[in-house]
């Protein structure tokens, strides 16, 4: 008999085992909410950003707006040169009120016509011409209406609008320069929606969803967070880095988030709404057709027990089946072990 030292409440117990039998540790499975939290760093990137273009060639008049400046949409930004165009659009208007004049006087030859045809002074012949007469005014005047449009929309072409409220964030021309269409002009980064975009490492990248909570702290203010919602989940691999793309969009509107900073992304996973039965990794043994079991301490004899188990937290498992939660397990000696094996306990873990 092997006599072996125990020390309960800070007093050394001495207990008998036997001398074949192996020292191990257990624990007992407990019940617990899992869950844990998940902290990535992330860029702030604006929901729309645009390198702004003029959308005619012109020579530059005018830039009501300089780099920093906050516009809102509509506002004019640059004023193209519009000297010969507002020529033409007068000469497209001068042209509509010809057509439209021509077009009342052949209103009126057809009815001078149709009058004294009442009293057959003219013939019919000649109220059918004085009609297709007319027709080709009224003809005449929607094509002058279409062109003097088409003037007035060049017109404003001339002038570069604001397609989102933001701020300017680049300048790329000056005053008196000629600029083409598609050169870039102004680059425009909205404020208002920006997104957090976070690299999720493939591993864990299954455990979020759209429902997963997230909160967001800006680098500028580590201490102030706030509420933010999966906007959207990249089921696309970075292959460098073996990573997918999570974006982020806050539930309210934060100042304190501007484009091209930093922030991190922390994410609340596991079921906190359940308990589940959690126990120390170490207990587990592997068998090669990747089914799992553990040794219970029983009586001083070691009983191997099949154990169903789910998801990993940190250094612990669920287990989903197979143990009681007054079971004692054994967390250490267990590799020597065999079933109906002698032990004695040397160590009992509290969890």
């Amino acid at each position: 008999m092997l006599m072996v030292a125990l020390w309960l409440i800070g007093t050394p117990v001495m207990v008998l085992a036997d001398e074949d039998s192996v020292p191990v540790s257990v624990t007992r499975p407990y019940l617990a909410e899992l869950g844990e939290t998940l902290k990535l760093s992330g860029s702030v990137n604006a929901l729309q950003r645009a390198s702004l273009s003029t959308r005619v060639d012109g020579l530059i008049a005018d830039l009501q707006v300089d780099v920093g400046s906050r516009v809102k949409q509509g506002d004019p930004l640059l004023q193209l040169d519009a000297a010969l165009i507002t020529l033409e659009y007068q000469r497209a208007r001068a042209a509509t009120a010809e057509q439209r004049a021509a077009l009342d006087e052949a209103q009126r030859l057809l009815d001078d016509a149709l009058r004294l045809r009442e009293n057959n002074h003219v013939s019919a012949n000649e109220v059918n011409t004085r009609r297709a007469n007319l027709n080709l005014a009224q003809a005449s005047l929607e094509a002058a209406i279409a062109d003097q449009r088409s003037v007035a929309e060049m017109v404003e072409r001339h002038v570069l609008p604001a397609p989102f409220n933001g701020v300017i964030a680049a300048r790329h021309v000056d005053r008196g320069e000629w600029i083409s269409r598609g050169d870039p002009v102004f680059e425009l980064v909205s404020l208002d929606r920006v997104r957090l975009d976070v690299r999720m490492p493939q591993e864990r990248f299954s455990e979020i969803s759209d429902k997963t909570p997230v909160n967001i702290c800006p680098d500028s203010n580590p201490v102030k967070c706030f509420s933010g919602a999966v906007a959207a989940l990249v089921p696309v691999s970075d292959s460098s880095s073996r990573t997918f793309l999570i974006r982020i969009r806050p539930k309210t509107d934060q100042e304190s988030l501007l484009p091209g900073t930093s922030a991190n992304a922390v994410f609340e996973l596991g079921d906190r709404s359940s308990r589940n039965m959690l126990l120390p990794r170490d207990a587990l043994l592997r068998h090669p057709d990747g089914s799992y079991s553990v040794f219970v301490a029983s009586e001083g004899i070691a009983r191997r027990q099949l154990v169903e188990i789910g998801r990993e937290a940190r250094d612990k498992v669920v287990i989903t089946g197979g143990l009681a939660t007054t079971d004692e397990v054994v967390i250490r000696g267990n590799e020597v072990l065999r079933d109906g094996q002698a032990l004695h306990v040397v160590e009992s873990l509290n969890p």
